[in-house]
């Protein structure tokens, strides 16, 4: 076989994407292997965590589009009379709505002194909103009064009043008129209504914007929004997926919807037996008790004292899908995007870093929670406290043992390993391999080789139980839901479930439910304006040399976008074709969870002999999230995160382009990340770059590894570098967004203003985008997510990249040297 090792940081399997979560990517070299993997390799580096990525590029100040502006000096007279026109203009306006609306909603009074008075709408002023429509009542009026009647101080009244009226009459047409050629006002539309009142009640009104602007645009919430009993987390990512997780738990319980297609069905059979909890309870332990006697045993419960090591290792990554030592997937070759290829990378460990192991003092307590659910586990299915606890504790250390990997022994007999788990496609010994962490795999044959055999049994049953455990009745969900400390209704794991096996399926109907046609449109239209945006952008990059930045124009405008859904879910004989061989009853978790595993391999093995499909998608459509695909040079944005309260039609565009936009944005700069920028429009791995421009980002990004390398969360330290990928992305995504609005504003005019806000659209764009990232954890999670998250936490992907941001400082009005307008800003696109 030919073996690729690539130098790369290591992944997850099968995880060559940008999203959410971390990919690598590398440099790799062709080595030729005879037979076995091991014995062959020779120089090479180790693989790290995935690092992230670097700062962000300047560009040229936006035009400042406000509203107007203080008189000032160098005006001539028809621009001081015009301006006094349009304030009294407005002043007229807001009387009249005050005196006909009776509005109900008191406005914040903040008001920076620095920002010019016009661009608050009168933020300091008493005017009232309303926050549902309005009810009239009409009354009975007075018998009628005769003028004779009237006295004589009465007729001068009603003159006068009649002689005002008029004049407000003509003022009232002046004013419309001139609103709706020159300003668009307020827009009191009960969608706008209503995100304004949630836009307020995330703010904190009473910290400065310019001293920290994630308090000031979340505050509110943070204080409206205790963090859920049971949850370590929780956002309006959270929340929206909560909402989509209502929505496909509708569809999927709903079995008297028409003209279901097949795979649909399936779907709903799949969820149905998930929920079949009596059948659950009633078979217990057994599915996997009579699963582990398939596999060979273990001596959990028996004396075992085979030498099928090599037998064991074929069974369980091909039939159930596990990767005890490493993970073996078919994935682009990223040396030519025009085919697929093996791909081998080091594996997961049980709990979410290596970190937790080699820090036994620090993370006792978690140590101790894993290895007491380990035990319980091994005594649900047979074994007694004290053989499981002592066998556990031996799991426990050799996978501390691998968490310290950090040459070549043919333990692995590949050849049969890889023909098995890629049945039926057949394979020979010229069939290419890339391998990702070449020193991790090295090290670990050479611990297979040491190790017990009985041990290395024990740990390959225990990684299936792991994978398994979720699908057995309530004393192992009821043990699981102890160590993870949370408490997961079992709809929500049968909605996931069901997500994972058949999401696409599942996807159609959710989109048919909830996605209208016309926003796949808008969005992809937002996606050319923000594409537009950065390569227009990259003509103020002044650290590229010319034909780099001529080759980088061209590889954005070939990036690939799919928005919302795959074309072939709405068709249901493509759909159906897909799940054709996917076997479901509707009573049989355990057997419908083995099927899918069995349809998967399938799946995977058939992708190998096949072209690379851009079509295909690696989320699915109600999935909360984005991603990019290097690869592919593709960006990919369901219909799960084109929602509020990222997007809605019915908002200002500053908002939409403060949430999806920024979101676009940050997919798209993935592209010339300190990894995405290694790959060509065509998804290939090559140096394109000139050496100088090379060296001129490395010295640009290292302005940013430092910035957010200064951040911490109690007390703890970010790591710039790990970071570097994601913060490169935030940063890219606001610039851009911004300019595209900016844009947009040119092309249409400004749009109408929210009301009891205070604020420019411009000002507006920023909190939208701030208000996205809104969050609250527990210590425990914000630790986690220093160590293994690729993304900075909520608060430093906001302060962070607005801190970098011209535009904001100029908006907000923040003094130099502000702590959110420091004098150097780190810039890279």
């Amino acid at each position: 076989m030919i073996f690729r090792a690539v130098y790369a940081r290591a992944r997850q399997a099968g995880d060559n994407f940008r999203g959410n979560g971390a990919r690598s990517t590398g440099r790799g070299t062709i080595l030729t292997v005879k037979r076995r993997l091991f014995g062959c390799f020779s120089g090479g580096s180790l693989a790290v965590p995935p690092s992230q990525k670097a700062p962000e590029s300047r560009r040229a100040a936006a035009e400042r589009l406000t509203a107007g502006g203080p008189v000032g000096e160098g005006l001539n007279w028809r621009q001081t009379a015009y301006q006094w026109e349009r304030r009294r203009a407005r002043r007229n306006m807001e009387a009249l709505r005050e005196s006909f609306l009776h509005l109900t909603f008191q406005m914040s009074s903040y008001k920076r002194a620095t920002l010019d008075e016009e661009d608050l709408v009168d933020s300091t002023g008493d005017d009232i909103y309303p926050t549902s429509p309005m009810q009239v009542t009409l009354l009975h009026g007075r018998a009628p009064t005769c003028w004779p009647d009237r006295t004589q101080r009465e007729r001068r009244l009603l003159l006068l009043l009649c002689v005002v009226s008029a004049g407000l009459f003509v003022s009232l047409i002046t004013t419309g008129v001139f609103y709706k050629q020159t300003h668009p006002g307020l827009c009191l539309t009960e969608p706008c209504i209503t995100v304004a009142s949630a836009v307020l009640g995330a703010l904190d009104r009473s910290v400065d914007p310019c001293h920290d602007f994630y308090n000031f645009s979340c505050g509110g919430w943070v204080k409206n929004n205790p963090l859920p009993e049971g949850k370590s987390r929780w956002g309006p990512f959270s929340n929206l997926w909560k909402h989509n997780m209502l929505v496909m738990k509708h569809l999927l319980e709903n079995t008297t919807m028409k003209d279901l297609s097949k795979a649909e069905q399936k779907a709903q059979r799949y969820y149905q037996a998930c929920m079949n909890e009596a059948k659950i309870e009633e078979l217990g332990a057994k599915p996997l008790q009579e699963l582990i006697n398939q596999i060979g045993g273990w001596a959990l419960t028996e004396p075992w004292d085979k030498d099928n090591f090599q037998e064991v290792l074929r069974m369980v990554s091909a039939n159930y899908r596990t990767s005890p030592f490493f993970t073996v997937f078919v994935s682009t070759d990223s040396k030519n995007s025009n085919s697929n290829i093996i791909q081998v990378d080091q594996s997961s460990l049980g709990l979410p870093s290596r970190d937790y192991y080699l820090n036994k003092t620090a993370n006792e307590k978690y140590l101790t929670a894993y290895l007491n659910f380990l035990t319980e586990l091994g005594v649900l299915l047979g074994g007694s406290e004290e053989t499981s606890r002592t066998l556990m504790e031996e799991i426990v250390d050799f996978e501390t043992t691998l968490a310290n990997i950090t040459t070549l022994v043919p333990a692995v007999d590949w050849m049969p390993y890889l023909t098995e788990v890629f049945a039926p496609v057949e394979l020979n010994e010229s069939e290419p391999v890339v391998v990702y962490a070449k020193e991790y795999l090295q090290q670990v044959s050479d611990l297979i080789s040491k190790t017990n055999k009985s041990l290395l049994n024990n740990y390959m049953i225990m990684k299936v139980v792991r994978k398994l455990v979720s699908i057995l009745d309530q004393r192992f969900q009821d043990a699981e839901q102890r160590f993870l400390e949370s408490c997961t209704p079992r709809w929500k794991l049968c909605v996931s479930d069901t997500d994972s096996a058949l999401g696409f399926a599942l996807g159609a109907m959710f989109v048919k439910a909830t996605f209208a046609e016309d926003n796949k449109a808008i969005a992809e239209d937002m996606v050319a304006e923000i594409k537009w945006a950065f390569e227009d952008s990259l003509k103020d990059v002044s650290w590229m040399d010319s034909e780099t930045k001529k080759a980088a124009k061209e590889k954005a405008d070939a990036i690939y976008n799919m928005v919302g859904y795959p074309e072939f879910i709405m068709n249901a004989t493509k759909l159906d074709k897909v799940f054709n061989d996917f076997e479901v009853v509707s009573d049989l978790n355990f057997q419908n969870v083995m099927q899918y595993y069995n349809f998967s391999a399938r799946v995977t093995a058939d992708q190998l002999r096949k072209t690379p499909n851009r079509n295909q998608w690696s989320m699915t459509p109600p999935t909360v999230n984005a991603y990019y695909n290097p690869t592919k040079n593709e960006m990919v944005l369901p219909a799960g995160i084109l929602q509020a309260p990222f997007y809605s039609h019915s908002w200002p565009k500053a908002l939409n382009f403060g949430g999806i936009g920024v979101v676009m944005g940050h997919e798209l700069t993935h592209a010339f990340d300190d990894q995405g920028r290694e790959y060509d429009k065509d998804g290939n791995l090559r140096p394109w770059w000139k050496n100088s421009s090379v060296e001129a980002f490395k010295k640009q990004t290292q302005c940013m590894v430092e910035q957010y390398g200064n951040y911490s969360i109690n007390h703890e330290p970010l790591n710039g570098k790990h970071t570097l990928g994601e913060n490169i992305a935030d940063n890219g995504g606001l610039k851009a967004a911004y300019k595209a609005y900016v844009n947009w504003i040119k092309t249409n005019g400004e749009e109408a203003t929210l009301p009891a806000l205070g604020m420019t659209n411009h000002q507006l764009f920023f909190v939208g985008f701030a208000q996205v990232w809104c969050s609250v954890r527990t210590p425990e999670s914000s630790h986690e997510g220093v160590i293994t998250d690729p993304h900075s936490p909520s608060r430093f992907r906001v302060i962070g990249t607005i801190s970098n941001s011209h535009e904001f400082s100029e908006h907000f009005g923040c003094k130099a040297d502000a702590p959110m307008n420091p004098k150097h800003k780190c810039e890279l696109w």
